[in-house]
């Protein structure tokens, strides 16, 4: 069994090359970031009603299981406290960038 050499493997062309990157845009990926940003805090601000709420019906004397609230309410300070993490690192990436020397 012949070993074939390396060099039998074409080498791929300007066109082939073009046609294997993605077609975005700055613009584009720049709107897709803000889009993920806003659908996230909804998520966040979601919980946070969902949390809000439970706990109002649980005050009311509905019928809410307690564990459920308490859930809840652990779910929306996790995802607060992710959002700030978040924010934070943004600030920090920002002010980084604003130190930069040109």
């Amino acid at each position: 069994m012949a070993i074939q050499s390396v060099q039998a493997v074409t080498p791929f062309s300007k066109a082939e090359r073009a046609e294997l990157k993605p077609e975005v845009t700055p613009y584009k990926a720049q709107q897709n970031f803000a889009d993920f940003l806003k659908e996230s805090l909804n998520q966040v601000s979601q919980a946070d009603a969902t949390s809000n709420d439970m706990t109002s019906k649980l005050i009311r004397g509905e019928n809410v299981d307690l564990h459920q609230v308490l859930i809840a309410g652990q779910k929306a300070s996790v995802a607060m406290q992710l959002t700030m993490e978040v924010r934070n690192k943004a600030v920090e990436a920002y002010q980084e960038i604003m130190r930069m020397q040109m």
